[in-house]
């Protein structure tokens, strides 16, 4: 299955909505990675072609592309372009981060539930 006949498809973020653009389509692509409709390896249309058919910056594009990147959830390979990672990956990286913020909060002498409330605050927030 191509990638750009199920994205952007007829999707398009909401101009009106008080989330962010580029968050409505990171959380696109999050959404439609999980449910499998962009399996591993699907490749992402190139970031001024989407910016194109979104009717977005492409400033807008590639900070959602590199967002993701940085959560494991896409990959940038050069000339290949942008792919749709397997989950694993993308647990890997985020069990990376939870052990360096483990290791912070214990350092620190943060108890267990201090760090969870942190880490909870700080979910929230972003």
């Amino acid at each position: 299955m191509n990638a750009q006949a199920v994205f952007p498809g007829e999707w398009r973020p909401s101009q009106s909505s008080s989330v962010p653009l580029f968050e409505q389509l990171r959380l696109r692509i999050i959404d439609l990675a999980d449910s499998g409709a962009l399996p591993v390896g699907s490749r992402l249309p190139a970031v001024r072609k989407l910016a194109e058919q979104l009717e977005v910056a492409p400033h807008t594009v590639a900070r959602s592309y590199k967002e993701l990147e940085a959560a494991g959830v896409v990959a940038t390979r050069g000339r290949n372009g942008t792919v749709v990672c397997a989950r694993d990956e993308r647990n890997s990286v985020l069990a990376a981060v939870a052990a360096e913020y483990a290791a912070a909060a214990r350092a620190q002498g943060a108890s267990f539930a201090e760090a969870v409330q942190l880490l909870a605050a700080a979910y929230d927030e972003a």
